[in-house]
């Protein structure tokens, strides 16, 4: 279990990476470290892990940017512009407000507009300034009391505090932690985290976390693929400010000529267990499960309509409007093939994940080695 589960601040900044657009210029987050290291009085790994559990935060605003080096192969420039691609490619910038659990407020910028998530009491809103399009939910009675601002479309980490969270979750006997060099980040004095995994069969050499010396929030995240210096994925925040923002910042009034859409909340699932940490949804297809744990953890997802697997004589759902025109079978066909004694199938491999996708309708994915995957299949 994560040692942040039990600390909510900031566990809202979750917007989905892939909606917000490339920022053309952005810094690289790496030039960050050429700061001086700041003298700091010497911390132990696990009193950094305490000053993480019980630090207590108000408010904040900032801006994060995050930048992204996965080395994905050339056939990714078949998706360009899909949102996968965005998520896993180039520099992202965000602006975020916190005001408390129910005062959030995340802006995605691009440069040709932005797209809002914003929580004020029980009034969620989330706006678009291409479409000029905006959405809005009234979260009702005890069902609303402390919940994050909803994820506008697919996740991945956008912030350093959300991927400390996720990252810290893994620590057990399987990972090695200590204590990095001291930093200096948004003009602010860090200690360093380092998380190494053991297993060999791990594509991560190390997590690296930024911590704030005296607020104790992460401000840096890096991830460093085995065999490189250089980050593969990296967020960081580059300017942050501890004051509580002001009430305005959490208001927002409909621009002229916006089209608003009214959306019910979401019911709590029925059922022992519903809505508990750790208690999984039932799943429907495609199926899925995972083989191991850890740091060298494989999701296996079984496909319909794929050679081997369930099969349904449903024609293909059609593609959402305005997503790119995709060639399947040339995207496939540019993936190395592989074969040995669990099957057949393609390979899908970058610095920090591999996907396997066999003849028999399965997709095998993790932040593992080939090898770990294909054991994986033999299952």
């Amino acid at each position: 279990m994560s040692v942040l589960r039990s600390r909510p601040v900031l566990r809202w900044l979750v917007p989905a990476t892939a909606a917000v657009a490339v920022i053309g210029g952005g810094a690289a987050i790496g030039t960050f470290a050429a700061e001086a290291e700041p003298s700091l009085p010497p911390r132990t790994a696990a009193q950094l892990l305490v000053d993480l559990q019980t630090s207590r935060l108000e408010g904040l605003s900032g801006t994060v940017v995050q930048r992204a080096d996965l080395g994905l192969p050339p056939l990714v420039g078949l998706v360009s512009g899909n949102e996968l691609t965005t998520m896993l490619t180039g520099t992202h910038t965000l602006r975020v407000w916190y005001s408390g659990p129910d005062q959030q407020r995340v802006a995605l910028l691009d440069t040709l507009g932005e797209q809002d998530v914003i929580r004020n009491g029980r009034d969620v809103w989330t706006w678009q300034s291409r479409s000029n399009t905006a959405k809005h939910l009234t979260l009702g009675g005890d069902s609303g009391a402390g919940k994050s601002v909803p994820e506008p479309g697919p996740t991945m980490p956008a912030t350093p505090q959300q991927a400390a969270d996720l990252a810290l979750g893994a620590i057990d006997p399987s990972t090695e932690v200590s204590v990095g060099r001291s930093a200096t980040v948004a003009g602010q004095d860090a200690y360093e985290l380092v998380l190494q995994p053991r297993d060999k069969d791990s594509l991560v050499h190390q997590l690296r976390i930024a911590i704030d010396a005296k607020q104790h929030v992460p401000l840096r995240f890096e991830v460093l693929a085995k065999g490189s210096d250089r980050p593969a994925f990296e967020m960081a925040f580059t300017q942050v400010d501890y004051r509580r923002p002001d009430a305005d910042q959490f208001t927002f009034n409909p621009p002229p000529g916006v089209t608003v859409t009214e959306e019910k909340a979401e019911r709590p699932a029925a059922g022992p267990g519903a809505g508990k940490p750790g208690h999984a949804a039932p799943s429907g297809d495609p199926q899925v499960r995972t083989v191991g744990s850890g740091w060298t953890t494989v999701l296996v997802a079984r496909l319909d309509g794929v050679d081997g697997g369930p099969k349904t004589s449903a024609k293909p759902a059609a593609p959402p409007a305005g997503s790119p025109d995709v060639d399947t079978s040339k995207l496939l066909g540019g993936l190395p093939a592989v074969s040995g004694d669990w099957g057949s199938g393609r390979l899908f491999s970058s610095k920090l994940f591999s996907v396997l996708l066999t003849d028999d309708g399965r997709v095998l994915a993790g932040a593992v080695t080939p090898e770990r995957l294909y054991q994986a299949a033999r299952g």
